[in-house]
């Protein structure tokens, strides 16, 4: 019998996924749950264990094609009669020049999401990433590439179709504007430097896509403050191995942080809001915190629901069921988005300040660094002393766009403040 692997539905938002690598080739065996692939979306990799036990007889889509949710893309047969196919090299093509639907253009900054429109026979609108980098090469413009007779599936222009186009197309009259004597005056030519070259990896392309486009669309203002964190370092200190015996976790300084942003944010409820088409606010009624989490090949960011009901307890058992099953690549898409707020925390590399890029669509961010031993002044009763207490430096990255910078101040003056005054007896 031949069973059929069809691209899975990776979450409720996900409608296609990109053929990242096949861990088996067609010929050869694999078991139940074996892995077969390796699929990415716009939100996480995943591997694929193989639904049957069997030899694997075709394979019906290449590395790097982008497929819809629920197509075929490979063959197993488990009785070992039908024949092994091969996949046609210029099939395989195809696919990854014309199989680009809407929701990947939606992913794309607004500044160039209207510069990829097309109309096909059923109505998409779609161009391939291949012809709009031509296209922008040469200085196409959006008129003209609708203009072109597209060949490809559903009437889509093809990169032969862009090519044809070019030959025939007649010189561009020349113009004298800013941009291209500024383009005249740049070296159009870099040497070239010896060293070693590798592709870039799938989730560093999702990393700088999303970095790129925050960048774009945000106006990033930062503002910094020092904060004492000696209480709840000694508190942590004093409990965390009664804890570890009692819940079988360890005891961290994050959940403490993200108790006082959400009083803060609760306080500050433009901050936990985000901007729709740049000209409506949102302001979301639950607190979801984004927290990146380092892995291997690079940042991701999950999402904990609903903390404004949880407690310190509650928060802790979140943060360490998330940042496990994230590492350990067992979380889902739908994890990864819903975040109302981000707090990344890059003390943990023993960097003290940072300057975080807005996770979207959120409008504010949350660095915090190491924590570190400082001579402090500390005042008491009319009288000043020196004394040596546990400092931490906060950095809020916020739209300006939104958020003025007094109310950027007062915001992060609130976390501090909560940090410090926090009541920690009974929180545990």
């Amino acid at each position: 019998m031949v069973v059929d692997v069809i691209m899975p539905k990776m979450g409720e938002s996900i409608t296609e996924g990109t053929i990242l690598e096949w861990y088996k080739q067609p010929g050869e065996t694999i078991g139940q749950d074996e892995t077969l692939l390796e699929i990415g979306t716009d939100k996480v990799d995943s591997e694929i264990p193989s639904p049957a036990a069997g030899t694997v007889v075709e394979i019906l889509a290449d590395v790097n094609a982008v497929i819809e949710v629920g197509v075929v893309i490979a063959r197993i047969d488990t009785d070992g009669n039908t024949p092994v196919k091969s996949r046609p090299k210029e099939e395989t093509k195809d696919i990854e020049e014309d199989e680009v639907s809407l929701s990947q253009q939606n992913s794309l900054p607004s500044s160039k999401r209207g510069n990829t429109k097309q109309k096909s026979k059923k109505g998409e609108s779609i161009f391939t990433p291949v012809v709009l980098k031509i296209a922008t090469q040469e200085n196409l413009s959006l008129s003209e590439l609708d203009s072109i007779q597209g060949t490809g599936r559903n009437g889509r222009i093809t990169k032969k179709d862009l090519h044809a186009y070019l030959g025939t197309r007649s010189p561009v009259p020349p113009t004298t504007t800013v941009k291209q004597e500024l383009i005249k005056s740049t070296p159009t030519k870099i040497k070239s430097i010896p060293g070693k070259k590798e592709d870039i990896d799938h989730m560093r392309k999702l990393i700088a896509g999303h970095m790129r486009y925050s960048l774009d669309t945000s106006a990033h203002v930062y503002v910094m403050s020092e904060v004492d964190m000696t209480s709840i370092v000694d508190f942590v200190t004093e409990n965390e191995k009664s804890f570890l015996e009692k819940e079988g976790l360890n005891l961290t300084y994050t959940p403490f942080i993200i108790l006082a942003t959400v009083q803060a944010l609760k306080v500050f409820p433009e901050m936990n809001a985000s901007l729709e088409n740049g000209d409506t606010v949102i302001y979301h009624k639950q607190v979801n915190i984004g927290l990146a989490v380092s892995v291997d090949n690079g940042l991701m960011v999950p999402t904990l629901l609903q903390c404004d009901e949880k407690s310190l307890l509650g928060l802790c058992k979140d943060v360490n069921d998330i940042a496990v099953r994230t590492r350990s690549k067992k979380i889902s898409p739908d994890e990864l988005q819903g975040s109302t707020f981000t707090i990344t925390n890059f003390g943990v590399f023993g960097a003290t300040i940072g300057t975080p890029i807005i996770n979207q669509p959120n409008v504010g961010i949350l660095g915090t660094g190491a924590i570190k031993k400082q001579p402090v002044v500390v005042e008491r009763e009319y009288t000043e002393s020196i004394a040596i207490r546990s400092i931490m430096m906060l950095t809020l990255g916020f739209d300006h766009r939104l958020i003025d910078g007094a109310g950027g101040a007062r915001f992060i003056q609130e976390v501090k403040n909560n940090l410090e005054t926090m009541k920690l007896g009974g929180l545990l």
